[in-house]
């Protein structure tokens, strides 16, 4: 019987460093979303601290009941060019995600294409956020057609 377990234990190290040399298939990740520019987050950091923290605070959290969050909500993650229009027309008495906010946004059409995007790009991936960035293009394109 001892024979036997000696055995058994044999094989059972020998067959060890042979399991352990076959390598595991890595499963195929999704692929991700492409990262935004760092140029465009740079730029966009710098326009929202100028322009942006003192409503949304430099967490993107807001301020209750008077100026709304920028972390993981619908306005933010959701449609760009109603961001878009946002920026373009300001807010007032809209509600976002179930809340209302007293506070008035202002109107930021005085930015160019491209400084709408950086600063929309750094909000969509700041804060907890991950979505997909927005060019100069996309913004002219939605400014083309707005209507206040």
């Amino acid at each position: 019987m001892k024979q036997i377990l000696v055995l058994l234990a044999v094989l059972a190290w020998f067959s060890e460093p042979a399991a352990a040399q076959k390598k595991a298939t890595p499963k195929a990740k999704p692929t991700a979303k492409a990262a935004a520019p760092a140029a465009s987050l740079a730029a966009g950091k710098a326009l929202y601290a100028q322009s942006c923290l003192s409503c949304h605070q430099a967490d993107g959290g807001g301020v209750d009941r008077m100026n709304a969050p920028l972390t993981q909500t619908t306005w933010v993650l959701g449609d760009k060019t109603r961001l878009v229009k946002v920026m373009l027309n300001g807010m007032q008495g809209v509600e976002v995600d179930g809340e209302k906010y007293a506070n008035v946004m202002p109107a930021f059409d005085y930015l160019t294409d491209q400084q709408l995007a950086d600063v929309l790009t750094y909000v969509r991936n700041s804060f907890g956020n991950k979505a997909s960035a927005l060019s100069g293009a996309e913004v002219k394109a939605v400014r083309a057609t707005n209507k206040k």
